[in-house]
């Protein structure tokens, strides 16, 4: 992929995982750019295409481009953070990510956001003052 449009990526994302909105300053494990829609279903390098994702988001999203939605049991498209805004779909109680919408319940359940170690880490960086992001 172009140095130049990773550096997009980075730079729009303020180094932030645009799913779960954990820094890269606070993760060990390095960050990728993801193909919100994978290859092998037709997405391509282009910067409508691509988000930053914190290495667990990354791995529980995979090629996934759609999930269950867990209340209604209907299968829904996953949260694309070119075309869809993080605060219709998502709000904060604390450490915990809440679904706001089908879509957004069905990204916190396909990568696995509110997984308890997760959960833990986040409220550990609310102690500190530095979690959740602006």
């Amino acid at each position: 992929m172009d140095e130049a449009l990773v550096r997009l990526v980075w730079q729009r994302a303020h180094d932030t995982c645009e799913y779960c909105r954990l820094a890269q300053a606070f993760s060990k494990l390095p960050f990728h750019v993801d193909h919100i829609k994978a290859r092998h279903h037709g997405g391509q390098d282009l910067p409508g295409n691509l988000g930053l994702a914190c290495f667990y988001c990354n791995s529980y999203k995979g090629s996934n481009i759609a999930g269950e939605d867990p209340r209604s049991r209907a299968i829904v498209r996953l949260f694309h953070p070119r075309r869809h805004k993080w605060s219709r779909h998502f709000r904060w109680d604390g450490p915990v990510l809440i679904g706001r919408t089908p879509i957004g319940r069905a990204t916190i359940a396909v990568l696995k956001i509110n997984d308890p170690k997760a959960v833990a880490t986040r409220a550990a960086l609310i102690e500190a003052g530095v979690f959740p992001p602006a």
